[in-house]
């Protein structure tokens, strides 16, 4: 993990537990806008949004479930994909995962996973990358993605991601808080959850949010 990107996740976030799952503590921003404006504003860079320093709903409600049934996980090997903080991650690494591999493409989310998992005891292979497009992503038994269905163009990758996975039998469980590209019909609903969020950042104290399940199956020929 880059010295600087530590640094900086230590710099502008606090360890705290997360609202909805508060048997992990994470490194979160105390003012949502103002690392949002330092990191895409005045100072804007490559540097993707500061994604990983929030608990999101999608991650929130999907961590909850894996802690409320560690049988999803226990023994397997699973991947977190696009996983930001690592709040997934780590849940999947405290109900007793063989081996948790979390994805990110945003080098400080990676420090911070690196960073979470470690104030939570817990081992996580945080790796900096992009996946979606490699047809052979690795070995994972269950792959677990929180609130990725945001954009458009987001969905249509993550989407055919997803399916190749289910053809090559991993498990495949999303947390989504009604986001507007989810494509529900894939899905079979799992659980339900009314998620704290932060205001400034959702417009609202409490979302409702789902963790779904991917039915295997042929992308469509519009996605």
């Amino acid at each position: 993990m880059s010295e600087i990107s530590e640094a900086f996740v230590r710099l502008h976030a606090r360890l705290g537990p997360v609202a909805f799952v508060p048997e992990v503590r994470l490194h979160q921003a105390d003012e949502p806008i103002g690392l949002w404006e330092l990191t895409e504003g005045e100072f804007r860079s490559a540097q993707p949004p500061p994604f990983w320093a929030f608990a999101w709903a999608g991650g929130q409600a999907l961590a909850r479930y894996v802690l409320d049934h560690p049988e999803t996980v226990a023994g397997r090997r699973v991947l977190d994909l696009a996983s930001g903080s690592g709040l997934v991650a780590v849940a999947a690494a405290r109900a007793g995962a063989a081996a948790v591999r979390a994805v990110e493409i945003d080098e400080r989310a990676v420090a911070a996973v690196a960073l979470n998992a470690e104030a939570n005891g817990v081992r996580v292979d945080a790796e900096l990358g992009d996946v979606l497009d490699d047809p052979d992503a690795g070995t994972a038994e269950v792959l677990l993605a929180g609130d990725v269905f945001y954009s458009e163009a987001m969905a249509n990758r993550m989407l055919r991601f997803l399916l190749r996975a289910t053809r090559a039998g991993t498990r495949v469980l999303v947390g989504d808080p009604g986001r507007a590209f989810l494509p529900r019909d894939r899905f079979t609903e799992l659980a339900g959850y009314d998620v704290p969020v932060p205001p400034a950042l959702e417009s609202v104290r409490v979302r409702h949010t789902t963790v779904w399940e991917l039915r295997p199956g042929r992308p469509r020929a519009d996605g």
